[in-house]
């Protein structure tokens, strides 16, 4: 079995984002991480596979984690890896700066397809949403591009390798669905049942030394028309300071604070 698991590097969700002067959020600091709900994504690719062991004289599972951005972008890459993906692959190109929702998609859709190409995908999975622009998007525009069926928001996943299908479990505010789809298929998981693992001591030193296979728009065929800020379908037109709220109040603990605060829950109706 082959999965791909789609992660990326982005800031920190507790940290202050900021926007260049082109509209473009800033990236590459010293706070930006695996995107946490990549890491419940990565957690189902992995229980996948595990489920599942190879025949003997079966080729070993792999699971791929794949990300689209900066150079910074590989320390998503070597966390995943020292969670126990064993494959990682980096498109690494100037002329995707700036893509959207859409326009990634079709870069990863690309490479999905390139792997896809050298040795048969399964599945991809994904998370629910990046952190950095929590569009959700992503996952289904993938399906398109490669017109695969997407199976989204799962918060259990099965695969048949016999049937070669596979069920999910998605629960709505109104009912909860079971649904099945042929593979190869991309599947995005919600936060609710994949509680990642956190990596061993000697996963996290092998991930340091591990090769990360770098690919650009010429390797994967793409147009640099296609991707980037001239390829996006959206933009952003106008950013500000996010502004403090007026009825903040700072209270210095001087060994009265518990009382401050009391008596501040009291007048907005919490007592």
């Amino acid at each position: 079995m082959r999965v791909v698991v789609c992660v990326k590097h982005v800031p920190d969700i507790q940290s202050e984002r900021r926007f260049r002067a082109d509209g473009l959020l800033e990236r590459g600091g010293d706070d930006d991480t695996l995107n946490e709900l990549d890491e419940d994504a990565l957690e189902a690719g992995l229980r996948l596979v595990e489920a599942h062991p190879p025949a003997e004289g079966d080729d070993p599972h792999d699971v791929v984690v794949l990300t689209v951005g900066p150079a910074a972008a590989v320390d998503a890459l070597r966390r995943g890896l020292a969670m126990g993906a064993t494959t990682a692959v980096h498109v690494l190109d100037a002329g995707v700066e700036g893509s959207d929702a859409l326009a990634t998609a079709r870069v990863l859709g690309a490479a999905v397809a390139a792997l896809h190409a050298e040795s048969p995908v399964d599945v991809v999975v994904a998370g629910m949403a990046g952190l950095d622009g929590l569009t959700s998007l992503v996952p289904a525009a993938l399906a398109a591009v490669l017109d695969w069926p997407q199976l989204t928001l799962a918060d259990r996943i099965d695969v048949d390798p016999a049937a070669r299908t596979v069920e999910v479990r998605r629960e709505t505010s109104t009912a909860v669905e079971t649904l099945t789809a042929p593979l190869p298929v991309v599947v995005s998981v919600t936060d609710q049942a994949f509680r990642a693992r956190f990596p061993a001591f000697t996963g996290i030193l092998a991930a340091r030394k591990a090769p990360v296979r770098v690919l650009d728009l010429a390797a994967l065929g793409l147009d640099p028309a296609t991707v980037g800020l001239q390829g996006s379908t959206t933009r952003v037109l106008e950013t500000s300071e996010r502004p403090e709220r007026p009825d903040r109040v700072l209270v210095t603990d001087d060994g009265s604070a518990a009382l401050a605060l009391a008596d501040y829950l009291a007048q907005k109706g919490f007592a």
